[in-house]
């Protein structure tokens, strides 16, 4: 039997244990192939190839329940559940998400994207289970030790050693998140994986307990009892798993499928919550990927046969956004002491790694935790330094209270730089930074402002870190900024004041932020049909620049037309038709928002899904020439 004879995982069911690493190898193959010219995230997938085979072979899945953390690693899961022919479409717009979806497949039990989300979805099943009478059912959560830092994976962890559920958490650690892993559980897990004498003792327990026919139900309880006891002996301490009254095992090899199975079977037969601590290598099967795997995570477009990225010629330019600001935030800490930099798990994403090599005791990995991320500058900046947080848009969601309580209602100074923000492409809706704008607009003493380009980024970026500013949230898109010569000498800018940027008497475009750039393309447009539009770059949110919009007013635009990458309702567009019905009523009429509408956002090229959303340069152009 060959990969393209398995369709559903009761196809992996007709095979020998020992005929699966076959099976394994050639998906990761598979995997290797279609990636390389179908861009997906490679390394994790490629690490966790033999522990999806072993799962799909030893559980009833979709009857047991697997959950995949975030959702990076599930490739090989999406290929063996009727996915195979539809791989290469994955992240691509009208194809396959690249995360699990529950409406795509009934093999998907719960949808991610995010972190640390899987145990408490397990356990959340494995009660609604039992309280439905269903005994007899498993659920599966596969979480990485780099999801493992994340709060909410504790207060799972807190809440399944008291809840007797059938929950078995596969600990799958290969060492890496995005970035390297970091902080005291990862020298925890480090320390159990490296103790000699602890893997001895473990080994000796398997092997006496082997029968050859996997674990018999009479002797579980002297398993489960020996393997404590050589747990503590080789430790010297309690297991913090087993000290949450959840049973552990490993760790194993999660590269030897046999073993895997075998293990599996026998922790199948064990009752209540379970974890089972399985080591993996990221990138396995690709020695570019293994030895690199940050930027194997989701490299793009690489030789099948060599690994080799393919690196199209980027001469003359411009940086991406995110270099913008990791570049910037070296100059201005050469300057000012007192700046800092600090974000969750994401140093390489965001080009905090450039001040980290430059300055390692100031810039600050603190793991998948954006809520501790957030207090964490508080505390700082309550202390007299300048943080400036680093947290993609749709992750800064998940410490929405700690921006309020611990930030802004104390008016302590932090810099948030929210990257990614708007329409971030094929990863899709778990990753847009879509909300931010009207999540933001409501909090008190906040500025909220979005530049148009790199050189209003680093203005802003030198603005925030001044004296006798409260906190700033600069948020700016994925992808290329606008002049290849990024390094412009930065300014002050005045909080709250927007600027108008091109003339004209028919029509106004309002923007915030990088959908500004469209705005010109399309006055220029317009110009050839013979209609003057002005731009106006209002730059902040909050404060809003209520002079720039009453000399709008009073120019009498025909049109007004406002554009912004982020949640119609809330947004930017909204304060503007909001502060016009207050002020000049009569115009209101004209006025046309254009935003995100109120669904998500599915996955696709950024430039499909911007005209999906009716804020690309085309729509501009329809909205401002409709009825003139």
């Amino acid at each position: 039997m060959n990969l393209c004879d398995i369709n559903t995982p009761d196809d992996l069911k007709q095979l020998k244990s020992d005929e699966l690493q076959a099976i394994a190898d050639e998906l990761r193959s598979y995997i290797v192939n279609t990636l390389s010219t179908h861009p997906g995230h490679l390394a994790s997938s490629l690490g966790t190839v033999e522990l999806t085979v072993a799962l799909h072979y030893v559980f009833n899945t979709p009857d047991d329940k697997l959950i995949w953390d975030v959702g990076h690693q599930s490739y090989p899961h999406k290929i063996l559940t009727g996915r195979r022919e539809s791989f290469q479409s994955i992240r691509t717009y009208g194809g396959i998400s690249g995360f699990p979806k529950m409406s795509e497949s009934p093999y998907d039990a719960f949808g991610t994207g995010h972190s640390s989300t899987s145990i408490s979805a397990a356990l959340g099943m494995a009660v609604a289970s039992r309280m439905q009478g269903n005994l007899t059912r498993k659920h599966i959560a596969v979480i990485g030790d780099g999801s493992m830092t994340g709060g909410e994976a504790f207060e799972a962890l807190n809440n399944v050693g008291l809840s007797k559920a059938n929950i078995l958490v596969i600990l799958n650690d290969n060492g890496i998140s995005i970035d390297k892993a970091v902080g005291g559980l990862d020298n925890y897990l480090t320390r159990i994986t490296s103790s000699p004498r602890y893997n001895r003792l473990k080994e000796q327990v398997w092997q006496r307990l082997d029968t050859g026919e996997g674990l018999r139900k009479r002797s579980i309880g002297l398993f489960q009892r020996m393997t404590k006891m050589a747990k503590t002996i080789a430790l010297g301490s309690n297991n913090l798993f087993e000290s949450l009254g959840i049973r552990y095992f490993g760790p194993v090899d999660g590269h030897d499928i046999v073993k895997l199975t075998e293990i599996l079977t026998r922790l199948k037969e064990i009752n209540g919550p379970v974890l089972l601590h399985v080591v993996t290598r990221k990138g396995k099967g690709l020695k570019q990927a293994e030895q690199n795997p940050i930027v194997y995570h989701a490299p793009g477009r690489y030789d099948a046969e060599t690994g080799q990225q393919i690196v199209s010629n980027t001469g003359g330019q411009p940086l991406k956004y995110q270099e913008v600001f990791g570049r910037t935030i070296i100059e201005l800490a050469e300057k000012n002491p007192s700046i800092v930099g600090i974000t969750p798990a994401m140093v390489t994403g965001c080009s905090l790694n450039m001040m980290m090599e430059k300055m390692p005791d100031r810039v600050f990995d603190v793991g998948i935790s954006e809520q501790h991320a957030v207090t964490f500058a508080a505390g700082l900046a309550a202390q007299g330094m300048t943080p400036f947080c680093n947290i993609y848009s749709s992750f800064a969601q998940r410490a929405y209270d700690q921006i309020i309580h611990d930030v802004a209602l104390q008016k302590l100074p932090v810099v948030f730089c929210l990257d990614r923000a708007g329409l971030v492409g094929d990863d899709g809706p778990t990753h847009h930074g879509v909300f931010d704008l009207a999540a933001l607009r409501p909090i008190p003493e906040l500025t909220v402002c979005a530049p148009m380009d790199d050189h209003e980024l680093r203005n802003m970026m030198y603005t925030a870190q001044l004296p006798n500013h409260g906190p700033v949230v600069i948020r700016y898109p994925r992808g290329l900024s606008v002049y290849s010569d990024w390094k412009s000498p930065m300014e002050e800018i005045k909080i709250g004041e927007g600027r108008c940027i091109r003339e004209g008497s028919d029509v106004a475009f309002i923007c915030l932020g990088h959908p500004g750039n469209d705005a010109l393309k399309a006055a220029e447009e317009l110009e050839k049909q013979g209609i003057s539009a002005a731009v106006y770059d209002m730059r902040f949110l909050k404060p809003l620049d209520t002079r720039l919009l009453d000399e709008i007013a009073s120019r009498g635009f025909r049109k007004i037309v406002t554009i912004e990458d982020g949640a119609k309702l809330g947004g930017f567009g909204e304060a503007v038709e909001c502060y016009f019905t207050e002020h000049h009523p009569e115009q209101v009429s004209n006025i046309t928002v254009l935003a995100i509408p109120d669904h998500f956002v599915t996955h696709g090229s950024v430039s499909q899904l911007k005209a999906d959303c009716h804020i690309d340069k085309e729509s501009l152009i329809k909205a401002a020439s409709k009825n003139l």
